[in-house]
């Protein structure tokens, strides 16, 4: 785990597919403060694309870091605004 930023929250999409774990960042991430990075962990291999797109494609978010694991796919996405 990386010491660069500080989770503010959690999100377990583990066993959710395509579209459910963005719908969800989306959701988690409009609760959050500006500066607030949300940790993401999900099993599904296309979330790797999916949320890099989402937050590339969206205003105020930043994809953070992505790391895979062995089962599980996290994610830290920023609140920038």
């Amino acid at each position: 785990m990386s010491a660069e930023y500080d989770i503010a929250e959690t999100l377990d999409v583990k066993g959710a597919s395509c579209p459910m774990p963005v719908v969800k960042t989306k959701s988690a991430i409009d609760d959050l403060a500006e500066g607030e990075v949300l940790e993401v962990l999900a099993t599904d291999p296309g979330s790797v694309s999916d949320i890099d797109g989402w937050a590339s494609g969206t205003a105020g978010v930043e994809l953070v870091d992505q790391e895979e694991g062995e089962d599980v796919y996290k994610h830290y996405v920023r609140k920038t605004e």
